[in-house]
């Protein structure tokens, strides 16, 4: 009976610990936006721009290093990316302007936070540098 109970408690702790986070589905971006090139060079002023932005508005959900391990991912239905992997280093510069941009889920839309678009480039400009 012991066995029982212990099995069962295990079962219960590993189905709750899977609906923790719902898995990342695809996120499809128009060809249009995702061909957009980033205006913004990629120099110091840009990155450090992009840098005070995610601090105001992205490590508390994606963390310091973008590995997505942010003081609010835990609440989040979905994990956040883990921007140092190839996966999301891959993804052209105008598919994250249009994802933080328009968001989706859990990710809100900052294109009213973040108003300026050469903004939301520096931001792109400094997730480049979270690559491994």
């Amino acid at each position: 009976m012991k066995h029982v109970i212990t099995l069962s408690l295990l079962a219960v702790f590993v189905i709750a610990a899977s609906f923790t986070f719902m898995p990342n589905k695809p996120w499809p971006v128009p060809d249009k936006d995702a061909k957009k090139a980033n205006p913004v060079k990629t120099d110091a002023a840009s990155v450090s721009a992009g840098k005070a932005l995610w601090s105001q508005h992205c490590s508390s959900c994606h963390g310091k290093a973008g590995l997505g391990d942010g003081s609010k991912a835990a609440q989040l239905k979905t994990q956040p990316d883990d921007m140092s992997k190839a996966a999301f280093q891959t993804q052209p510069d105008g598919s994250l302007f249009y994802k933080v941009s328009e968001g989706r889920d859990d990710m809100p839309s900052f294109k009213k936070k973040i108003p300026e678009a050469e903004d939301i480039w520096n931001l792109v400009n400094y997730m480049r540098t979270l690559k491994k």
